[in-house]
């Protein structure tokens, strides 16, 4: 039961405040432009110092001068984006040697706000009961062992992407996957965190890391807490709130370490500890962000003032406990309820539309083909809507069904770049606007905007 979500504000924030140094960058960069982290083996090492550091030259008194690093490349920018930037943290629960498929023991989806110098974390509970794409309703938990076993493409990471989207209709830029020994291991790093423990904590089953127990005890008050005490305090579940209780430990572990960090200017000291840290990434992270990014986001998110974070948890205003159908204990999300969340936490910041008197004839004049699927349990929905919106001059090239019949809200995606034939879409059908994405990615049929049909929609009636 691998912290992971730990371990990404100990990447997202503390470790790309690290990374962003101009020592590390200097060190690793010449061996980073080539490294790939895609797909790492968790637990194997990269031998980079030889490739970054040249060797040491000889004086005439025989004394060797310190190698210095090679530099060959610009040191990065903060990053540049202006559009919101959200990725998906997924802990792995990885035990004793396991090299096989994993299941994840939380999920945290981390947003930055470039332009409001905000952010948000989002922690969802592993029991979460929802629709994985192409294999029905499961634990949230099940979507990245799922995707490792079934050879989905790109992987457990891209089964998990697809299936927290779908669950709050968002857009996922990126991802990370963390073993939760990067966190056990940052956290020494620094010389421990102190937390506050809302109750005491009593747990006789708290497992170790190869299926049997280590118990974990700690009082209600704060605490100063060393790596693997710092592990047991954000996984227990033995509170009244369980996993719900857990997700907000791991947001106020992450936190800790992040004010800590900033608080005491530890960054010239963790400097000297780069060439450690980098081993830390290597061994415990995969990801598709390249080095660059991550310290250019390093960059960006070390400005983010603490107050300006919101830490949010899918806990009981949200969800409710159920029994599912296979006898598993699950949590039911309220979908409403995680609607307004989610307008709160990752909807940009209110702007005025302005009115296009013309819109029509310019998405006329677009000529986007539109697909219609329906994502509902409703029979004939998608044939239904094609009919209405023909009559408003959209290019309906398609219907059919959705890879699921439980979508709550209706999603537009365009496969290219047709901005006034879904923002008509979006005033016709009254389609949030955060409902809207884009995709790099080639579509699956003859079209250029797809249209998901949701439980929110309903054919008006005829005037």
């Amino acid at each position: 039961m691998p912290l992971w979500g730990l371990g990404l504000l100990a990447l997202v924030i503390t470790l790309f405040i690290v990374i962003s140094s101009i020592w590390l960058f200097r060190t690793v960069l010449d061996m980073a432009s080539e490294l790939d982290i895609s797909n790492p083996v968790f637990g194997e090492v990269a031998e980079t110092t030889e490739e970054v550091i040249n060797e040491p030259e000889v004086q005439s008194s025989g004394s060797s001068i310190e190698p210095q690093p090679i530099i060959s490349n610009p040191l990065p920018q903060r990053w540049s984006g202006l559009d919101r930037v959200t990725i998906l943290i997924l802990g792995i629960d990885q035990r004793c040697d396991e090299d096989g498929p994993t299941r994840t023991d939380t999920m945290m989806v981390i947003t930055i706000d470039p332009i409001g110098l905000s952010g948000a974390v989002l922690s969802l509970p592993r029991d979460l009961w929802v629709e994985i794409p192409n294999f029905g309703l499961d634990k949230i938990n099940q979507a990245h062992f799922l995707g490792e076993v079934h050879d989905y493409p790109g992987g457990g990471p891209a089964l998990a992407v697809e299936t927290v989207e779908n669950i709050l209709g968002i857009n996922i830029d990126y991802f990370a996957t963390i073993n939760f020994e990067a966190f056990v291991e940052l956290v020494d790093e620094i010389g421990g965190i102190e937390v506050e423990a809302a109750e005491d904590i009593e747990d006789d089953t708290y497992p170790d890391n190869c299926y049997g127990y280590d118990p974990f005890y700690l009082s209600e008050g704060k605490h100063q807490l060393d790596g693997q005490t710092a592990l047991k305090y954000a996984r227990t579940r033995a509170t009244f709130g369980g996993d719900v209780d857990r997700a907000g430990r791991q947001q106020e572990v992450i936190l800790a370490v992040r004010d800590k960090i900033l608080r005491l200017d530890m960054v010239p000291q963790l400097l000297t500890r780069s060439p450690e840290l980098w081993r830390i990434f290597q061994r415990n992270v995969e990801t598709d962000l390249t080095l660059n990014e991550v310290i250019q986001l390093g960059l960006l998110a070390q400005d983010i003032p603490r107050e300006n974070i919101r830490n949010e948890v899918l806990d009981y205003d949200y969800v409710y406990n159920e029994v599912a159908p296979n006898g598993q204990a699950v949590l039911i999300p309220v979908r409403e309820n995680i609607r307004d969340l989610r307008d709160q936490l990752f909807a940009p910041p209110a702007i005025p539309t302005p009115v296009i008197e013309n819109l029509p004839q310019m998405m006329v004049e677009e000529a986007a083909r539109v697909a219609i699927y329906n994502g509902t349990q409703e029979f004939g929905l998608a044939g239904e809507t094609q009919e209405y919106l023909l009559d408003y001059d959209l290019n309906v090239v398609e219907i059919g069904n959705a890879d699921s019949s439980e979508y709550q809200s209706t999603q537009v995606i365009d496969y290219g770049s047709n901005p006034n034939t879904t923002l008509y879409l979006t005033r016709l059908m009254k389609i949030p606007p955060l409902n809207i994405s884009s995709s790099r990615n080639q579509p699956d049929g003859e079209f250029d905007v797809l249209v998901i049909l949701g439980g929110d929609w309903e054919i008006p009636e005829a005037e």
